[in-house]
């Protein structure tokens, strides 16, 4: 296998596992910042990932005076336009100094050469080879450091318990059974979406592709070969595609769908279970205070049992080479990913922390919607090809195409994985598209 999953072994890794008071002396949580009094450090941060941000950065922005002398000005981006914002700002040398990146982001922007290495910061304040396995490895690139991991979340299977225990069943713990109780809520819960499965959200299809034990992109020698059209993902993306197209668990507007749409819709009761990411609960419930109580949560089932991977997504802070003081911008990198403020982050957004003895008490947790994420994790988190070709596939959304030919019925899961795997093959090989 190719797939870079975050092992068992690798339950104290899954956060950055810091320290929280290692740093340079002298520089307090810091690290060793100069006095700069009378300067501001210019950071953008994406919008709608902690519904409390603005308060939250305020205290920050205080500590931040307090230990360095200089003024946070913070600005929120939203998520939706925030790529195309980054390539324009690097295009015209306009970046801020210090940016949140999402985690497939940042080998992209260091390719382009607009990231600061911040691999010795790293390693001078004592926290290198503590950095979670995942969001380390997806914020590398040539061998360099450009992306400290904040924070990550996973996708599992969110579901309602309320109409499981109406029903009389119980989660699902392979893919047949997920078969099996979907039928049941099809038959006795018309008025509900079984599963739904939308056309345009790349992430919720991956799963079904690793689950058969297939491959997105594998790197070989100088070049990438797609493994979409293998025997093994096909298998996955047919069970998955046949969700909705052989049993109907899912509903036709869906082909369209985001996972904005799919928790929308879960939100407003019309679903019964679907893959949403740890972050989602609370969110769920903010709109939605009827249904406290009544959710649960499961790791995906493998075919025959165990757990299908799922991506581990999150956020990088990166340095930007525009920054004038890069030693300030490091200092508020560490202030944000270790000690009170990675905890206070993880606590108010639903991700999970960045330190390890924090992400040991969230595993601990009796809660069942965090044990059930935090299992994800640790026991079935992997990541996309991490290299900035794959940003292209992603911006062409080649996999969400794939999926909507197969919903639609233009094209039969072997046409259409054929073609994707063909289109990505060139667009991370550098070639023209077919």
């Amino acid at each position: 296998m190719h797939k870079r999953y975050l092992s068992a072994a690798m339950a104290a890794v899954v956060a950055l596992a810091l320290s929280a008071c290692g740093g340079a002396a002298g520089g307090g949580s810091t690290g060793g910042a100069t006095d700069a009094k009378g300067q501001t450090l210019n950071v953008w941060i994406m919008k709608g990932t902690n519904p409390d941000s603005e308060a939250f950065f305020d205290s920050v922005g205080q500590e931040f005076t307090k230990e360095t002398g200089a003024k946070l000005n913070v600005e929120y981006v939203q998520w939706a336009g925030a790529h195309d914002r980054f390539v324009t700002a690097i295009a015209g040398s306009t970046t801020p100094d210090v940016a949140e990146t999402g985690n497939t982001w940042t080998a992209e922007f260091a390719d382009s050469g607009a990231l600061a290495p911040i691999g010795d910061k790293v390693k001078e304040a004592g926290l290198d080879g503590d950095l979670v396995k995942g969001l380390a490895e997806s914020g590398t690139y040539d061998g360099e450091l450009y992306g400290m991991p904040w924070y990550a979340g996973v996708r599992s299977i969110i579901y309602r318990t309320d109409v499981f225990k109406e029903l009389g069943l119980t989660p699902p713990t392979n893919w047949q059974e997920l078969v099996n109780v979907a039928t049941v809520i099809k038959t006795k819960r018309p008025d509900l979406i079984p599963f739904p499965v939308p056309g345009d959200a790349e992430m919720l299809a991956y799963p079904w592709v690793w689950g058969a034990g297939g491959d997105v992109s594998v790197q070989k020698g100088d070049n990438w070969e797609s493994g979409l059209a293998s025997d093994k993902a096909r298998e996955g993306i047919r069970f998955y595609t046949d969700l909705a197209t052989k049993h109907g668990f899912s509903t036709a507007g869906a082909t369209t769908w985001k996972e904005t749409d799919v928790l929308d819709n879960f939100t407003q009761g019309k679903v019964a279970m679907a893959i949403s990411g740890s972050w989602t609960p609370a969110t769920i419930l903010a709109k939605a205070p009827a249904l406290k109580g009544k959710l649960g949560a499961i790791p995906i089932p493998g075919k025959d049992g165990g757990i299908s991977p799922s991506v581990l997504g999150g956020s990088h802070l990166s340095v930007f080479n525009t920054a004038k003081n890069k030693d300030l911008a490091w200092a508020f990198v560490k202030l944000m990913s270790t000690g009170k403020f990675a905890r206070e982050w993880a606590s108010k957004s639903g991700y999970f922390p960045g330190q390890k003895s924090l992400l040991d008490d969230t595993i601990k947790s009796d809660d069942p919607l965090v044990k059930s994420f935090a299992k994800q994790m640790v026991d079935g988190g992997a990541s996309v090809p991490v290299t900035p070709k794959f940003g292209a596939v992603q911006a062409k959304k080649t996999t969400n195409s794939m999926i909507q030919a197969i919903l639609s019925g233009q094209k039969t899961v072997d046409e259409a994985t054929s073609s994707a795997a063909a289109e990505m093959d060139a667009i991370m090989n550098g070639k023209k598209t077919p």
